[in-house]
Order: structure tokens, then sequence, then C-alpha cells
């Protein structure tokens, strides 16, 4: 989707994809170390930036709308916790090297030509020795109809992911089934990828 139509879809009344924290996420968050530096990328209107700051971490949430980015901000004020938004294409615009203990990206869907450069982002934005943590749909999705875009050129290849992580420790690999109940955009049984690693 374009940054309009991501800026579309955050403008619906509520919060799209709900405003409880990734099961992923809130499962693999004891991995990071306290008071961690982490970037949320494609983090639409700010769930699980915000649960990660709420847990005392200094947070930056990059996305490419800026009304999700807006309601992000409204949700940390109503939580009490500050998190940095930053509008930015992340299939073109690269975030630079950065000194993060650890970067997070949920349902980052974005089509395959662009993949490769943002899961770049990704590692670079991480120090040596920082996590990263990724949750996405797999090609496999298609077949469940429960949440995720509808194209095959949206989705992920496990074997893609496997050739981004190489040279990394890999703690926390799965490829199949998980049950998302996420606002009403995620609704029930998909198929998921998931990895954490640790970049050497």
């Amino acid at each position: 989707m374009s940054k309009n139509q991501w800026d579309e879809r955050f403008a619906e009344e509520g919060f799209v994809y709900g405003t409880q924290v990734n099961e992923f996420v809130r499962e693999k968050a004891a991995v990071l170390p306290e008071s961690a530096k982490v970037a949320c990328f494609a983090e639409g209107e700010g769930r699980n930036a915000v649960f990660l700051a709420t847990q005392g971490h200094e947070v930056t949430a990059y996305d490419q709308s800026q009304v999700g980015l807006d309601k992000m901000s409204e949700l940390a004020r109503k939580q009490g916790v500050g998190v940095m938004p930053v509008q930015a294409d992340l299939t073109q615009e690269e975030v630079g090297t950065l000194n993060n203990d650890a970067a997070v990206m949920v349902f980052g869907h974005v089509p395959k030509s662009g993949q490769p450069f943002l899961m770049k982002n990704l590692f670079t934005s991480v120090k040596p020795g920082g996590y990263i943590l990724v949750e996405v749909y797999s090609e496999a999705q298609l077949d469940y109809g429960t949440g995720g875009p509808p194209s095959k050129e949206l989705l992920y290849d496990p074997a893609d992911v496997l050739r981004w992580v190489e040279g990394c420790k890999v703690l926390h690999f799965y490829y199949g089934e998980a049950v998302r109940h996420e606002g009403d955009r995620h609704t029930g049984l998909g198929h998921v990828i998931q990895v954490v690693a640790q970049k050497s």
C-alpha cells in the first residue's frame, strides 16, 4: 500500500489493529536488556512501540503513515510514556547505522522488491550483539483468509527470511500456524514466520 493508502486506513475511527501488543512481541520481549534502545519498524498505530515503552525501553517508531504515527503518539500519551515517531518509507529511505539494542517489526508487509531493503534497514539499525524480532505472515496465509495482504507479492517466503538472518545467532525461528486477534484485520488462525536473532 502507498503512504496515502495507509493514511486512509489509519484515519478510520479507532485502532485498525487494536491497542494491545502483538502476542509474539509480548512473549519475546524478555530477551531485551533493561532500558533497551529499541527501533520499531512499520509500526503503524504504535501498539507494540507503546507496550515496549511501558516496559521501560527507549523506543523510536518508524512508519510511512504520519496518520498512524499521530495515533501512536496519542496512545503513548494515554499510557503515560513517550515514543519518538519518524515518518519514512522504509523500502526506499535508509535509517542509517544506528546504535539500537533491538529492532522489532510485526506484519510489515511490503512488495517483494522492497523486502530486502526493509530488512537491511532493520539489521543496520542494530548494534552488534543486538536483537532482531520479526513476525510476518507467510505466503501460506493466502489459504487462511484471516488477515494480511490478499497477495503473495506482499507476503514472505521463509527461505528469504532465513537468508536475511544468515550470520546471526538465531535464537528462535518458527514457520507455522498462530492465532491472532488484533483489531478487525487479524482475526483467528493464520500462518506466520517468526524470528528472534542476535546480530553478530
